[in-house]
């Protein structure tokens, strides 16, 4: 990465490129020489992509080293290169690109670094303390939000060792295919995620009764114990249907489940934190809101820390489909096996036709907001967006809602919807989520702490209460991409260890799980 040292800084990733992108808050303006000789002949916005050679109809406009896009006319040196004058560039053919054939890096392992975490009878291990209700269909959130108030007031100050409640409500349940091949998808991802380590294996199911998706369902993996409304209730139930005949109305319900949720309480606040290697951790790795400093400061970073926890023996999740697939190329050879390799194949080729069903394809993404921040087209979004995954190899690859195998770097198949990605990464079993952003999200998931990572200084600044760490200081040259790796990497085991709070759950901001279903409704 080359990046210019005059007052009119600009960003060249590679030393093929053709453009490279404006650093300064504000943009330039026309006129402003750069470079040497060139001269803008636009006022080109931060971020936004000048031209560093003069560019034909046709001719190839390359940043990161690859070919992002043809030119549709004419572009005059210095001119501003965007998305209405970039052509989208045919995909990789999946049948053509090679598996498994990179040299695994030499990475020296790293020792000696742990964090305190809730170990769980399983081996598996937390970073929060967390009771989670979860619904088996959309007809009982309101009481489980109404539940969940009461809960926090009246129940959970007795109980320090709980960090909090949440109800894990979702639009599932009834009125749906639930035989559909694709239902698998929404089904395992709600059975998976109460199988997360942060809940601590005390999580509660509420139903209605005559849903389609059964409320045993969701804990088939556990035994199933039904609440009934009596004296010698079991204290180990964990699934109640509001139709069950021994409630007597509304308030019975509630304090039935009130009662249950005591005695899962109870049971949460005998853990305590311990010390647990980093080989304990399992990040989801996820961005949002990009901008194109997105590939040049904080993905790369993002990746910097990857390696680090897995060289530290952690595991590591990356995801969005359509943000890896325009880069597929550059991620296959990293397989560490040809049969993961075509894992990734196939996971790119079952979106590709989840899309044509749906008469879209991969020009859907990028956003407005993606495109303000400079990014044209999605090929330059997928180059930026693979960086996060670093250098390590690629032990797996699991499909939407599947719960994490093995240990090292896995490609978690997931949409590129902030909330869909997010809730998917929980249900594969993160423990904590780091999330890179260009224009600003407030985005954040009560059951695990998303530590967000602005991209550029003029977003970490003007978001100085909602941004846990700034990456831009590596576009302006205040520090390396190594440094600020490090600095994310202690920032996530002091995130995990409950030494310090991310931003949003100081101030109480959360996210609701939203569901993948591809699967028809009813």
């Amino acid at each position: 990465m080359t990046v210019s040292s005059n007052q009119a800084r600009i960003i060249r990733v590679h030393p093929q490129d053709n453009v490279a992108i404006v650093v300064q808050q504000g943009g330039l303006e026309e006129g402003t020489h750069i470079e040497g000789d060139i001269t803008l002949v636009a006022a080109i916005p931060q971020g936004h992509k000048v031209a560093l050679e003069a560019l034909n109809t046709g001719d190839r406009i390359i940043r990161y080293g690859e070919i992002i896009g043809t030119a549709t006319a004419a572009i005059p040196r210095g001119g501003h290169v965007n998305e209405n004058n970039v052509q989208l560039p045919i995909p990789p053919a999946l049948s053509e690109l090679p598996l498994a054939t990179r040299k695994a890096p030499e990475m020296e392992p790293l020792e000696g670094y742990t964090f305190e975490g809730f170990r769980n009878p399983d081996g598996i291990v937390g970073t929060k303390n967390v009771l989670g209700i979860t619904t088996s269909v959309q007809c009982v959130a309101g009481t489980v939000d109404y539940v969940v108030q009461r809960i926090r007031r009246e129940l959970l100050p007795r109980f320090p060792n709980v960090d909090d409640v949440v109800g894990l409500n979702h639009a599932y349940g009834c009125g749906v295919a639930i035989n559909a091949p694709a239902a698998v998808i929404p089904i395992r991802t709600l059975k998976n995620i109460a199988l997360n380590p942060n809940f601590g294996g005390e999580v509660m199911v509420i139903g209605l009764g005559c849903e389609k998706l059964q409320p045993s369902t969701l804990v088939d993996d556990r035994p199933v114990k039904i609440y009934a409304n009596t004296a010698d209730a079991d204290p180990e139930a964990n699934v109640l249907s509001l139709q069950d005949d021994s409630f007597e109305g509304f308030g019975d319900m509630v304090d039935g489940i009130m009662a249950m949720a005591e005695r899962h309480l109870e049971r949460l606040n005998r853990r305590q934190r311990e010390t647990c290697p980093v080989s304990d951790l399992v990040v989801g790795m996820q961005c949002g809101g990009s901008d194109a400093f997105s590939g040049v400061t904080a993905n790369p970073a993002v990746g910097f820390a990857t390696d680090l926890i897995v060289r530290a023996g952690g595991s590591v999740m990356f995801s969005e489909v359509t943000e890896v697939r325009d880069a597929i190329h550059l991620l296959t050879p990293r397989a560490t096996t040809p049969e993961v390799g075509q894992a990734l194949l196939d996971q790119m080729a079952w979106y590709d036709d989840y899309l044509a069903q749906g008469q879209a394809d991969r020009s859907a993404n990028p956003s407005p907001g993606n495109k303000k921040g400079g990014l044209s087209n999605v090929v330059e979004k997928a180059l930026g967006s693979v960086i996060k995954s670093g250098n390590s190899p690629i032990a797996d690859v699991i499909g939407p809602g599947e719960r994490l195998r093995r240990k090292g770097l896995t490609f978690a198949a997931t949409p590129a919807s902030d909330f869909v990605c997010g809730t998917l990464q929980f249900a594969a079993g993160m423990n904590l989520q780091v999330f890179t952003t260009g224009r600003g999200t407030p985005y954040n998931l009560p059951m695990a702490s998303v530590i967000k990572v602005s991209s550029n200084s003029t977003l970490g600044r003007r978001w100085h209460d909602l941004i846990d760490l700034d990456a831009g200081r590596i576009a302006t040259g205040e520090a390396s991409i190594e440094q600020v790796g490090w600095e994310l990497f202690e920032l996530i085991l002091d995130v995990a260890s409950g030494r310090k709070q991310v931003a949003a759950d100081r101030l109480g901001l959360y996210n609701d799980l939203v569901l993948f279903n591809p699967a028809p409704i009813t």
